[in-house]
């Protein structure tokens, strides 16, 4: 898992040397205080990106604090738990103040900023998806810095599971980046609770996110609470995927960024997998949500997890949900496990009438003829 600090240090700093388009996020947990947005770290931040831009990169900064900065401008009783409305409301205040921390912070390096404020929706509709990164794109051409936020007001599941870290993550495969960076109260992984355990270290590289990687997340004591380092570990597998690095460290430290950048070992550091998944499929693995799912037997499994075919309708035991032409469906294997996910080709009645049948079968079964062989093409299909 985490290769030599000698070796581990070099391949940090060849990535950190190459990267040209970077993703940097910054938690809550960083940005505010008792009091609401921490002003000396939102500059230190803008000071930070500065760095970056002005050593010619590409720089997109995804940044959280809308509602925390909508409790500084309305009085409201401490520790007292926020309904949902409560919560989408601050964040309409908050997010003008928000912005304007920003936009006072990189004006005083001479760089503009844009405000980009996305839901999933955004993201999940593939024509809307391809212009969200088209307006980045340009916005890059026209030298300016783009600021994402989760548009907290109307996404009513972004606020109750917390995704900034993996709108960072998506954004980051969308425009191709070659880097994340994710800023958060924590210093990094360690192999052990530092504070219980003797002999726990620091981990500062890490090949490929195990499940023993995603488990250290348990070992990081922070105000984000254990799940708030596992969207993180997600977060940089996610990246990973689509081919880019990740780094996981603390964002309160003055020169945190020039202080990487320049070989400082400091936190955990993503390397990208071997293996790049393609662009559309990882709009397709990560973007889409499942409307349904189908039950394979194992020959249907194996051929799909070992020789990469497409899915036909022979191998099919049972369908579940009901779903369109399009939607996303789960392929299951007969104890139960998600063993990939795919566009399907035909809606759920027609599955339930073509399941265990050969694809020379299917004109006969349906009163629409057959329109393809596959119930879900291996084009269409990702791996879990």
């Amino acid at each position: 898992m985490e290769q030599s600090i000698k070796d581990g240090l070099y391949l940090r700093q060849n990535y950190f040397n190459k990267a040209k388009r970077i993703v940097v996020k910054v938690g809550s947990a960083v940005l505010t205080d008792e009091n609401g947005i921490d002003v000396a770290v939102v500059e230190n931040i803008a000071r930070e990106l500065s760095f970056l831009k002005n050593s010619g990169r590409e720089v997109i900064l995804v940044s959280s604090g809308a509602v925390a900065a909508g409790k500084r401008k309305i009085s409201i009783e401490d520790g007292r738990d926020l309904s949902l409305s409560e919560k989408q409301a601050l964040a309409a205040i908050g997010q003008p103040s928000l912005m304007h921390s920003w936009d006072s912070a990189f004006k005083a390096y001479g760089h503009n900023v844009a405000q980009v404020l996305l839901t999933h929706s955004d993201l999940e509709s593939r024509d809307r998806y391809l212009r969200v990164r088209n307006t980045i794109l340009t916005l890059f051409r026209l030298d300016t810095i783009p600021i994402l936020n989760e548009n907290d007001t109307v996404a009513v599941e972004e606020l109750q599971f917390g995704d900034n870290d993996t709108l960072a993550a998506l954004i980051a495969n969308l425009i191709e980046a070659d880097m994340f960076l994710c800023l958060t109260d924590v210093v990094g992984l360690y192999t052990g609770n530092p504070r219980t355990t003797s002999d726990a270290k620091p981990v500062y590289t890490v090949s490929s996110v195990t499940k023993d990687v995603e488990a250290m997340a348990g070992n990081i004591k922070s105000s984000l609470g254990t799940g708030g380092m596992q969207s993180k570990i997600r977060a940089a597998k996610m990246v990973s995927a689509g081919g880019g690095s990740s780094f996981i460290g603390p964002g309160k430290v003055k020169s945190i960024l020039q202080d990487l950048f320049s070989g400082e070992l400091v936190g955990t550091f993503f390397l990208p997998a071997k293996g790049r998944v393609k662009y559309r499929k990882q709009w397709i693995a990560n973007m889409l949500r499942p409307k349904g799912s189908l039950i394979l037997d194992s020959g249907a499994c194996a051929a799909i997890l070992e020789n990469g075919c497409s899915l036909l309708p022979s191998g099919i035991l049972a369908v579940h949900g009901s779903f369109g032409i399009g939607d996303l469906v789960q392929c299951i294997d007969e104890k139960g496990v998600v063993i990939a996910s795919g566009l399907i080709n035909y809606d759920s009645l027609d599955v339930l009438k073509i399941k265990n049948h050969h694809s020379r079968d299917i004109a006969a079964l349906l009163e629409g003829g057959m329109t393809y062989e596959e119930v879900i093409h291996r084009d269409n299909l990702v791996l879990a």
